[in-house]
């Protein structure tokens, strides 16, 4: 990419010591204000694979600010306003971050600061030249686990089905129940890790940083960016199927260890060189055909406009001293808020659950370690129940102490495509229950199949006090409790029962209103209101 940096200019402009200073305060201060946000920033980056590519985000950022930097000290640039505007919004957002414990809040926020510093600074002018290099930031926050779970699961069914396609054309036997697939003696699961998000998310940022480099048509450049899903997808099915048939002729280690993991790490440099040889393509076509040299690349242009000009110092605009002065406050109030203690309230352990209610006799059972993992609840109830006419019940709780660092339950209506189960109905129902009227609630009525298998659950959660079956509804009273009750704690609550051959749905339904108006009464002492 070439800078067109006037050579002419009667003036040469540099930041002064003084703005220098104030500006190296100011950001100091600020990552004091920020620190816990950033070190959770950095556990994720450290934790999940799919943001390991955060550590590289800053070093690119400092490098395109670095390249803009010749153009930048040729421009009399007056600050904005505006400036201040955006860092006390950023530091109201911080705030309520803070007190909320949304770290996508704290996140974000620190993004817009850095714009805010930008305008306060360069102003609108200079702010156009630094606005991708700053931006570009945002491809090293985690997405909101809530929307990465659904992201996750559909990418999971996605590369599943992909993947099964590739093995059936190498005419190997396969079957796929879900996310699940069967090879006969050996059975593959597509977890989580291996969804595509992997690839997708690096890769996006990737992508964005190409077509900043790329001096082609805007067209191109969003083709670039667009194109990076259908790569990240098709390249993670392609790995998978693969891995399928290599596991089929030889053995299960080709799906495990060090060869697994360097698949992984093969794939995502595929994807890369498919971008760069999308990048040469697109220099053969449309009007614009200069060679892939002249249009791709990091090109920094010599400074030598200030031995043919007067250079001049600017000094700390006032926007700046603005900002400095927010921030400071910022980093004086924000470690109280640091120091409240989350309320959590005393409950008993749903190892000590009723073994009988009612007519219902209680089979307990247990996740596996893999499980627990990845759904990050603080402790839960899986129980299988039944009665003398032979009915049963499936009954799980899984709770949650706090919600603070973004774990939450997972919504079955996400998770039950991916075991294989087909949503068949999906309604929003109000419980009613005659002997407990005081017990009126809004649920969700999913009837799912699986083969020759049918199946009807019914799931809500609670909420501090509050049953709640819409999920964006139980994210605004986590927020909100979290702000003003400090609280963040709640549960998943899902209820499942089979539906037999020749049996009406009503059949079911009575069958599940039954075992919960039992349950109603003894869940508040394991889930607190």
């Amino acid at each position: 990419m070439s800078l067109s940096v006037n050579q002419e200019q009667k003036t040469y402009w540099r930041l002064g010591a003084a703005t220098w200073g104030v500006l190296v305060l100011t950001l100091l201060l600020a990552i004091w204000s920020y620190y816990g946000g950033l070190a959770n920033l950095v556990e994720r980056w450290n934790a999940e694979e799919e943001y390991n590519h955060g550590y590289f985000l800053p070093l690119v950022t400092l490098v395109f600010l670095w390249q803009r930097g010749a153009i930048l000290k040729t421009l009399d640039l007056p600050p904005s306003w505006h400036g201040p505007v955006l860092v006390v919004t950023a530091l109201l957002m911080l705030t309520i971050g803070e007190l909320s414990a949304i770290y996508l809040l704290i996140h974000y926020s620190f993004v817009l600061l850095l714009m805010g510093l930008s305008l306060a600074v360069l102003g609108w002018s200079g702010t156009r030249y630094t606005f991708v290099p700053i931006g570009i930031l945002v491809f090293a926050i985690p997405i909101p686990y809530f929307l990465e779970a659904t992201v996750t699961s559909k990418l999971q069914l996605i590369s599943s089905t992909l993947g099964v396609a590739l093995i059936r054309l190498f005419s190997v036997p396969v079957f796929r129940e879900g996310n699940l697939i069967d090879l006969g003696v050996f059975k593959l699961e597509v977890i989580e890790a291996c969804s595509g998000l992997t690839y997708l998310y690096p890769l996006l940022g990737f992508g964005c940083i190409c077509a900043y480099l790329y001096a082609g048509s805007p067209w191109k450049r969003a083709l670039l960016i667009f194109s990076t899903l259908p790569i990240a997808i098709l390249l993670n099915s392609f790995r998978i199927g693969m891995i399928g048939i290599l596991v089929k002729y030889f053995g299960g280690d080709q799906a495990r260890g060090f060869l697994h993991d360097f698949e992984g790490f093969a794939v995502f440099m595929v994807c890369v060189a498919i971008l760069f040889a999308e990048m040469w393509g697109l220099t053969l076509v449309g009007r614009d055909r200069r060679p892939f040299g002249e249009v791709f690349g990091l090109k920094f242009e010599a400074d030598t406009a200030a031995g043919k000009a007067e250079t001049r110092f600017r000094r700390p605009p006032k926007p700046l001293i603005i900002c400095a002065l927010s921030v400071a406050v910022s980093a004086s109030l924000i470690p109280s808020l640091n120091a409240r203690t989350e309320v959590r309230p005393s409950r008993s352990y749903f190892s000590s659950f009723a073994r009988t209610i009612g007519e219902w006799r209680s089979h307990p059972g247990t996740l596996d370690e893999a499980t627990l993992k990845t759904l990050g609840l603080t402790d839960y109830l899986l129980s299988d129940f039944s009665n003398a006419a032979g009915e049963s019940v499936n009954f799980y709780v899984a709770y949650y102490e706090s919600q603070r660092k973004g774990v939450s339950p997972h919504s079955p209506a996400v998770c039950l495509p991916g075991g294989g189960w087909q949503i068949m109905d999906f309604q929003r129902k109000t419980f009613s229950s005659l002997a407990h009227k005081e017990n009126i609630f809004e649920f969700n009525r999913v009837v799912i199949n699986k083969g020759k298998s049918k199946q009807l659950v019914y799931y809500w959660f609670e909420e501090r006090g509050r049953i709640l079956a819409d999920e964006y509804t139980v994210k605004w009273y986590l927020f909100r409790d979290a702000l003003l009750d400090n609280r963040t704690d709640g549960a998943l609550v899902r209820v499942t029962t089979p539906i037999i051959d020749g049996e009406a749905d009503e059949v079911a339904d009575n069958r599940l209103t039954d075992f919960i108006s039992g349950v109603l009464p003894i869940l508040p002492e394991f889930v607190p209101h």
